[in-house]
């Protein structure tokens, strides 16, 4: 009776266990599934911010001031309802934070936003700044100076933030870009106007 009763243990053992390692395998395969599903909304969230950024470029670029006012009219509107309809797509990831990589968050920033605020007093200075702002948050070697406080503070947020930091700061900087350009198509535009004025005048 002992012995019968010391197998039914064995076996109930033998099952608890490999029910234990079939779970942990189902378990297993899943969570590849949650980091792709999670991948998936980031790349859609980032897509949705490229999209937006694209579309108002667009909009305020100097070619839209070489067509009429009824073309640039149409396509404003176009472009209304384009931002409109991206506007309606929600693709939000939370980001899980300690105490600490959320208040570094906030600190990286708040950095930035002090120098994005600032933009209009002196562009030139704020680029100059923010590339050094991007310069800690890349793997690659800076084209010049490295902001050193920044990039201890960056080290502090959590993964997904760091990447969200570093693609907002990309996005700065080429809206810094596009709009040098448009000063010094602007300025060109406007030499040439008053090059052919004194030209008639003599």
């Amino acid at each position: 009776m002992c012995e019968f009763q010391h197998s039914e243990q064995d076996w109930t053992i033998w099952v608890n266990t490999y029910f234990f390692y079939y779970l942990n395998i189902l378990f297993g395969s899943t969570v590849f599934r949650v980091e792709a599903f999670r991948d998936a909304a980031c790349a859609m969230e980032q897509e949705k911010e490229t999209l937006l950024e694209m579309i108002h470029n667009i909009q305020n670029s100097q070619d839209m001031r070489h067509i009429s006012e009824g073309e640039r009219e149409e396509l404003n509107l176009t472009a209304n309802r384009l931002m409109g309809r991206t506007l309606t797509v929600e693709v939000s990831v939370e980001t899980i934070r300690n105490a600490q990589q959320q208040e570094s968050l906030l600190h990286a920033t708040k950095m930035i936003d002090e120098i994005v605020n600032k933009l209009l007093d002196d562009l030139e200075d704020a680029k100059i700044r923010l590339m050094s702002l991007y310069g800690a948050c890349t793997s690659d070697v800076p084209a010049g100076p490295i902001d050193q406080k920044f990039q201890s503070v960056v080290i502090g947020c959590a993964i997904e933030d760091q990447k969200k930091i570093k693609r907002r700061l990309e996005t700065l900087l080429r809206n810094l870009e596009n709009s040098e350009k448009s000063i010094t198509l602007l300025e060109h535009q406007k030499s040439s106007v008053r090059q052919s004025c004194n030209s008639k005048q003599d």
